[in-house]
């Protein structure tokens, strides 16, 4: 490597500099005080684990996303963790143990080997929270909940937008159309991407019954405000009960986070397959003006701790906290302010500097025949007036 390389980090990573480091730690703190006030417990999952671990439920899709190496005491292929969700659910299946529901929450780095998408780091801080032990809507409207409350203390500008989906929709819709392995892979492969076109081309082929034909066709169209809903309850009121199903839970779940968050736009997008290999029922995505990806998202996953021994109900969200303070339009305790102390190693200044700093200021103190870098960031300063040490403007 050339000795001009030798400083530069690879593609999707970044240093983080004063001040945004501390605007950064300033918002981590805010929200794990925020999930400490709603009775979430802070867990520290290590960096890498035994990659069969990092794995397994959720983990399946974190694939090719994991970064792998070899361990040298043990000789056990290790991964360095793309999410922490796994992590939390083996915490909660296996180190935990706790009968009822379980809140926990995290906050730490992970490093992936490609972006999510092209707006988005290879080395996110990732935070959020996972309710265990609880299936049903209360739990659900908690987590979005959570998830909302964790923008708005993060001083995203509104308007906000939650996208809802339900992947029992597809699940159910799949399994009575009844497609092959490969025309149901082809099949949601073009649903993600909403090519109706080749969608229709790729329906015509295939030998389905007009109805069945009929709500595949129309399954990618389903995606807008309320009256996506009125118009799955038209498509699927025949004999389609467990779609129907899922779209009452997707209702009352838009009636109560309405309720508590009325200046939230939702959006319902029927076909989402975000998650469609391990979510196990409703997903959701938060979204801000002018960034065209989620800034939050997450589902319920019930059996993600199957694997591990212990399969409970399962739903929580995440996000980038790094991204988060991007889209922060507040000042978020960026603390620029701080008081400039002259050099010295008197007892009273010494003291004086000391009950300032435990009193929340910021003091950074003069260095002998040297200026310092940061100096600029002081409104005032530390004088002696006789006896005593006086803050005054600078």
């Amino acid at each position: 490597m050339a000795l001009a390389d030798r400083w530069l980090l690879p593609d999707g990573v970044k240093d983080i500099l004063p001040p945004r480091a501390r605007q950064i730690e300033a918002l981590r703190r805010r929200l794990l005080d925020l999930y400490d006030s709603w009775g979430y417990e802070l867990v520290m999952p290590p960096l890498m684990e035994h990659l069969e671990s990092l794995l397994t439920g959720v983990g399946r899709d974190l694939d090719l996303v994991t970064f792998k190496l070899t361990d040298q005491v043990s000789g056990h292929l290790l991964g360095i963790r793309a999410d922490i969700t796994p992590q939390v659910a083996r915490i909660d299946a296996h180190r935990m143990r706790t009968e009822g529901a379980s809140r926990l929450c995290y906050c730490g780095s992970v490093l992936q080997t490609r972006p999510a998408n092209m707006l988005a780091s290879r080395n996110p801080m990732q935070v959020g929270a996972e309710l265990y032990g609880h299936a049903g809507i209360d739990s659900d409207v908690e987590v979005i909940s959570l998830m909302l409350e964790t923008l708005l203390a993060s001083g995203i500008e509104a308007p906000l937008s939650l996208d809802l989906g339900h992947v029992g929709i597809v699940r159910n819709l799949m399994a009575d159309a009844g497609l092959t392995a490969a025309q149901e892979s082809l099949y949601l492969e073009k649903l993600q991407l909403k090519a109706l076109p080749e969608i229709e081309t790729l329906l015509a082929g295939l030998d389905l019954d007009a109805p069945t034909l009929a709500l595949l066709t129309e399954l990618p169209r389903l995606h807008g405000g309320a009256e996506v809903l009125l118009r799955a309850r038209e498509l699927f009121g025949g004999g389609q009960a467990a779609v129907l199903d899922a779209v009452a839970y997707l209702e009352e779940i838009a009636r109560q986070v309405s309720l508590r968050y009325p200046q939230v736009r939702l959006y319902f997008d029927l076909g989402e397959l975000r998650g469609y290999n391990y979510h196990t029922g409703i997903v959701f995505a938060a979204y801000a003006a002018g960034f065209g990806q989620a800034i939050a998202k997450g589902g319920r996953y019930d059996e993600i701790g199957r694997d591990f021994g212990r399969a409970r109900p399962a739903t929580g969200f995440s996000a980038d906290l790094k991204c988060l303070e991007d889209l922060a339009v507040a000042g978020l305790e960026a603390r620029g302010s701080a008081i400039l102390a002259p050099a010295g190693q008197s007892p009273s200044l010494l003291a004086r500097i000391s009950e300032l700093r435990a009193q929340g200021e910021r003091v950074m103190q003069q260095l002998p025949d040297v200026t310092l870098a940061n100096a600029s960031s002081c409104d005032r300063q530390l004088l002696q007036q006789g006896d005593t040490w006086v803050v005054t403007a600078l």
